[in-house]
């Protein structure tokens, strides 16, 4: 990407910034998110928590700090099968062997053998000196040896073997190299997933307290929606955002209250926003807030409490609105399937977790080149549905409309393309994947 006057990697033109009526009035996107965690930050310290099983934690949100009640690991032990020697014990007998002229063409070492050592066995009895033992990975490390020779490097004879000549403590884990007893692990705040998970259990925990999952109610406003399954109406369009949002907010840890289609009707909508503020953390619709004359939501949620935000710098997506009915926290997401996921998903999405307690809320972004050209500058930050080639180089869809959902199949993730900027076949553009996104 370029700004003009700067290198290529970085091209911006301000010339068309005044092509979309009323840009200069839309807030950009950074700074909505910027805000929205301020305000997260003051509400999420009222989150109930509760002590789960750890078989219960996937995907909830550590409440607690996970200190380890012992070293990891708690004893040296072997990094593989093989022998544990005495280092010393090595250069020793390498010496005798100088000196006795005896030292073989391979100058491997010969040690008699000490008996074996397997993981889990209750005995470690202290290696002799001038003695190897077979050892076994995992198995603890005996008193005397400092180090572990691979089994494939090893020629053994009866009882006894010949070792090449080692450096003092390969193969072997260090108590505590890991972690030391004390050390937080894991702090308040941190999402558990697989990793964190398994790193707790080998800790020891049974159960862990983790914040309790938000309950966000989620509406889909529209005359012209019907439930998927029911015959359409002439004019009418089956609900798209309903099912598709419950799943990817149910996809980030949250309980969904899910009142389905709401007629874009004052005293439909009142009633339902009414109800779903009494029993939800977060409101959340789809429709309903653009600049239409049968579009009444953004008017009654300024009845029903406050109106904060409206219009975003961000395509698809711009009539994106902030709020509360009451004290309850509702977003306004575009009705057009594609601008709703994806204002849900760069906006929604941190706000909602930073208010489950979560403390990385940011989805990962890559500089990856550009296998495409973008030579018009736009004056709202891009969002563009993108792959990545064999050459790790992102490619756009052909298709990019804000009511279409079948690019999104077809693709990986965002291309990210900042206001005023154009992009240049090569250049390096901001690739956001749907893996980062959409869990």
């Amino acid at each position: 990407m370029s700004v003009a006057g700067t290198p290529s990697d970085a091209r911006k033109t301000t010339a068309t910034l005044g092509c979309d009526t009323g840009s200069s009035a839309l807030r950009g996107v950074d700074a909505v998110i910027a805000e929205l965690l301020i305000q997260a930050d003051t509400h999420h310290t009222n989150l109930a928590t509760r002590q789960l099983p750890l078989t219960a934690c996937a995907g909830r949100v550590l409440a607690e700090a996970i200190s380890a009640p012992h070293d990891v690991p708690a004893w040296a032990n072997s990094a593989m099968d093989g022998y544990a020697v005495a280092a010393a014990d090595l250069l020793s007998a390498a010496q005798q062997s100088s000196v006795s002229g005896t030292e073989t063409s391979a100058a491997r070492i010969h040690l008699p053998l000490d008996g074996r050592q397997a993981a889990g066995d209750s005995l470690c009895p202290p290696l002799r000196a001038g003695h190897a033992r077979r050892i076994f990975t995992g198995a603890p490390l005996p008193a005397g040896a400092d180090t572990v020779i691979a089994q494939e490097q090893v020629m053994r004879e009866g009882e006894s073997v010949y070792l090449p000549r080692t450096a003092r403590g390969a193969n072997v884990r260090a108590q505590a190299e890991e972690l030391s007893r004390g050390q937080c692990v894991l702090t308040p705040g941190t999402r558990l997933r697989a990793p964190e998970i398994a790193l707790i259990a080998s800790l020891g925990y049974a159960r862990v307290r983790v914040f309790a999952p938000l309950r966000i109610g989620l509406l889909s406003t529209g005359n012209e929606l019907c439930t998927p399954g029911a015959p359409l109406a002439a004019g009418h369009i089956h609900d798209a955002n309903g099912p598709g949002l419950a799943t990817l907010l149910r996809g980030w840890g949250f309980e969904v209250i899910a009142q389905g289609i709401v007629a874009d009707q004052p005293a439909a909508l009142t009633d339902a926003l009414l109800s779903l503020s009494a029993q939800c953390d977060v409101l959340i619709s789809s429709g309903g807030v653009s600049v239409g004359e049968e579009d009444h939501l953004k008017a009654v949620v300024s009845t029903l409490g406050e109106l904060s935000l409206w219009r975003v710098a961000i395509q698809p997506g711009k009539p994106l609105a902030v709020g509360r009915v009451g004290s309850c926290p509702w977003l306004g997401l575009p009705g057009n399937p594609t601008s709703a996921f994806i204002t849900a998903m760069i906006i929604a999405k941190p706000y909602l977790l930073r208010l489950q307690g979560q403390a990385r809320v940011q989805a990962s972004r890559y500089a990856l080149p550009a296998a495409f050209s973008w030579p018009t500058a736009k004056p709202r930050r891009q969002y563009l549905r993108a792959s990545l080639n064999d050459s790790g180089h992102v490619t756009l869809h052909a298709q990019q409309g804000s009511a279409m959902l079948s690019p999104a199949c077809a693709s990986d993730g965002l291309a990210m393309i900042d206001a005023g900027c154009t992009v240049a076949l090569g250049d390096a553009v901001a690739f956001l994947p749907y893996a980062g996104l959409l869990s």
